[in-house]
């Protein structure tokens, strides 16, 4: 099966940018203080000859992706570089023409092998995983689909349905989804506007009395600073997930600098996600700092939304991580464990009620992870990996799209602003926050929408 919209692949050039932090972010016992962005420029070209260059761009994340004891940061970051590149590389070989998601689908196949080989090559002591993988790929698949929407004057948004893709949902997901495809699944315009939610590290200051020295560049010190700075309406809160009486403080801490500057402000709603990064040992642990929640502070009980991967990602290897007792209070969401539809399915085995759709994993996969926890009824929320600039407007161009996504997260103005300084004037709505929100109408253009 084929279109005439199809296109092939010309050229691709990988290149890694350099993206400096302002202050440490702290998240599941591990500390980031820098990060490197995978940058992918694609030309692609249709049956009849038209040609068109898309771009994407994703942070390496290694910490995140791949969190090791026995291989440094250092070289799990070189590792997903040369994994980047060695997969754009092999994607300029690909001889069909298709539509971005079945390419997509196609390259995805050699992501095993090309792992293994690279860990021969690089003498690495452990496999990468899956993750990583999807990560130091993510880059060329949003490029892919920003050349086929550019190539055809469209936003690839839009280039969804059976009029342009090859195949339905079945062939990615199951028979459930015959006769189904994208475009059933995501919205002909974006969102007008979208809750950003604002990351409260593990090492960030609270208060004035909590800021050890100062940064002085202007922007907010501490998170009642950042309140009143970008009228903010949704926190994210880093715990740690072993620390049960730190944890409760963290939140009710959190809670107390929340309810001060809202008040001040005059705002009577705001709400908390919860992410544990996968550090606590079961479901028990969840429900003891929930309990504790509730009894100390109800407010700061009902103002939680949801809370992300509280156990280790490998779900398979701990099948006893259930989540249903916790889901019956919370939404709680897969995050680190959602790598392809197999582990969407286990995770709702385990009781599982929402995900959290990363651009990070890729702009194929999110799609069709989307579509599926729609057709579940799952909670769903966007969440981005400290991503600045174009892969922040990537990240948010993808909620902007996905019907019931509950917010934007978008903490690369944090921790690494210098990178938003040239998209900044070309979208001012996406980073002058005044109000808590993100004006994502701004992502209506061809290709990705920027």
């Amino acid at each position: 099966m084929t279109k005439s919209t199809d296109i092939t692949i010309l050229e691709a050039r990988c290149t890694f940018e350099p993206t400096p932090f302002r202050s440490p972010l702290k998240f599941g016992g591990r500390v980031m203080d820098r990060g490197a962005l995978i940058n992918v420029e694609v030309t692609v070209g249709t049956r009849n000859k038209r040609t068109e260059a898309g771009f994407g761009s994703m942070p390496v994340a290694p910490v995140w992706a791949w969190p090791s004891s026995s291989i440094s940061v250092e070289q799990t970051e070189e590792a997903m570089k040369a994994f980047a590149e060695e997969i754009v590389e092999l994607a300029t070989d690909y001889p069909d023409y298709a539509h971005p998601i079945e390419i997509a689908e196609m390259v995805n196949g050699e992501y095993e092998h090309l792992a293994k080989k690279l860990q021969q090559k690089m003498k690495l002591a452990e496999p990468m995983p899956y993750l990583a993988q999807l990560v130091a790929a993510s880059a060329l698949d949003a490029a892919l689909h920003d050349a086929y929407g550019r190539v055809h004057g469209e936003n690839s948004y839009n280039l969804l349905s059976s009029k342009y893709m090859n195949h339905d949902l079945s062939e990615y997901l199951d028979k459930s989804f015959k006769g189904e495809y994208l475009d059933k699944y995501t919205l002909r315009e974006p969102k007008k506007r979208m809750p950003l939610y604002h990351l409260v590290g593990a090492l960030d200051p609270l208060t004035p009395a909590d800021v050890q020295k100062k940064i002085g560049d202007g922007l907010p010190e501490h998170l009642g600073e950042w309140i009143k700075y970008n009228g903010l309406t949704h926190l994210k809160i880093k715990l740690n997930g072993d620390d049960l009486a730190w944890d409760v403080e963290r939140v009710l801490t959190v809670d107390r600098v929340a309810s001060e500057a809202q008040k001040a402000r005059g705002c009577a709603e705001w709400v908390y996600s919860l992410d544990f990064n996968e550090k606590c040992a079961n479901v028990q642990y969840v429900l003891d700092f929930l309990g504790k929640i509730r009894e100390q502070n109800p407010a700061a009980y009902d103002r939680v939304q949801y809370i992300e991967q509280p156990t280790h990602r490998d779900l398979a290897a701990h099948p006893d991580n259930k989540m249903h007792e916790a889901a019956k209070l919370k939404p709680v969401v897969i995050d680190e464990s959602l790598v392809d539809y197999e582990s969407l399915l286990l995770a709702r085995e385990l009781g599982y009620t929402g995900v959290a759709l990363k651009a990070g994993k890729g702009h194929s996969e999110s799609l069709l992870m989307a579509a599926a926890a729609q057709k579940f009824g799952m909670f769903l929320c966007v969440q981005d990996l400290t991503c600045p600039g174009y892969s922040f407007l990537h990240s948010a161009s993808l909620a902007a799209r996905i019907p019931g996504v509950a917010g934007i997260e978008g903490n690369g103005r944090q921790y690494c602003p210098a990178a938003n300084r040239k998209w900044k004037s070309q979208f001012p709505t996406m980073f002058e926050i005044k109000d808590g929100t993100v004006g994502t109408e701004a992502l209506s253009g061809v290709g990705l929408g920027f």
